[in-house]
């Protein structure tokens, strides 16, 4: 599974913003079913941020965030995202996609 977060962040804010989301990404990553993740930054609109991060599955990507040391140094930066879809399935030649719906949390 792949997750996009994006942010916009006004260039005052970014040295901070900066050292708040490589904290957050080492926070992810030491975090079991953690498989890859990059920070970056667009390169036409520079207030515009992007964490991107790979998992085993959505359930190593739900219980990451359920971690207290992922509550304290990484929600609070994710929580500034752009309000939009962020989970992603990998998409292989010839492999089936997730059937589309409403996923249940139960």
């Amino acid at each position: 599974m792949i997750v996009v977060n994006r942010f916009r962040v006004p260039e005052a804010e970014q040295p901070a913003f900066r050292d708040d989301l490589e904290r957050a990404r080492a926070s992810l990553a030491i975090q079991v079913g953690y498989v890859a993740g990059r920070i970056g930054r667009n390169v036409d609109d520079p207030e515009l941020w992007v964490l991107t991060t790979e998992w085993e599955g959505p359930g190593a990507y739900r219980r990451a965030l359920s971690a207290y040391d992922v509550k304290l140094t990484a929600v609070p930066t994710l929580s500034r995202a752009l309000d939009e879809p962020s989970a992603y399935e990998r998409v292989e030649p010839g492999e089936p996609l997730n059937i589309v719906g409403t996923r249940s949390l139960g």
